[in-house]
């Protein structure tokens, strides 16, 4: 059944009546009155709160029925680990910030050290990519020897191959592959290099921007 707007405004308004003089009963007896809210919406008072709700947020009301404390709802597993992140983050962004004020004095200073860092990855690059070219060179000297032997010949009576050579054989191979994925990997952290600089640069400059 639906009641009528006064008749809902007077039953709120003595709920609410109800409530504060049942608390303030309570308050003269001694004690700290308790008020809660349960699953469903509903306002309890009492001198003290039952262990289904003992982790909810409530608040502590004096003999007038007025809040002198607040309790906070006890935080989940979850809620006090984004919590803790999230302190860690500011944390390391703080002293991030420090580090980029103590260290450059301007922009081209946080530039000279990227040129500096990706000058010494290059050179690395280039190097190990002379190197794969002598392997390769090495590989495919390896690999004609190897026709002269089973099972690459195709002759009848040809030899099988010499341990040694196959085991050179599989060495370079996989020497080349190592190297490869090494040029990959520096690769890639030539790209984070660039990135965390141009990131340094752009802080560098909100910071040096902001009002003291």
């Amino acid at each position: 059944m639906r009641l009528p707007p006064r008749a809902l405004a007077l039953l709120l308004a003595l709920a609410c009546a109800a409530g504060s003089a049942w608390a303030q009963n309570a308050g003269d007896k001694g004690g700290v009155v308790y008020r809660w809210v349960d699953e469903h919406g509903v306002v309890h008072y009492g001198d003290s709160v039952p262990p289904k709700y003992a982790r909810d947020q409530r608040e502590m009301l004096n003999s007038q029925g007025v809040v002198v404390g607040h309790v906070d709802a006890e935080k989940t597993s979850a809620q006090l680990a984004a919590e803790a992140s999230a302190r860690a983050r500011q944390l390391a962004q703080k002293q991030r910030d420090y580090f980029l004020l103590s260290t450059y004095a301007s922009v081209k200073d946080i530039e000279s050290l990227r040129d500096e860092r990706l000058s010494q990855l290059q050179a690395q690059q280039t190097a190990a990519q002379q190197y794969v070219q002598s392997l390769q060179s090495r590989l495919g000297s390896l690999e004609s020897r190897a026709q002269e032997f089973k099972p690459y010949s195709s002759r009848l009576n040809a030899p099988r191959m010499p341990d040694e050579l196959a085991q050179e054989l599989v060495q370079t191979e996989s020497e080349v592959r190592l190297q490869n994925q090494a040029i990959q990997a520096r690769t890639e952290q030539e790209e984070q290099v660039k990135a965390q600089f141009q990131s340094d640069i752009e802080r560098f400059e909100q910071l040096k921007a902001a009002p003291p």
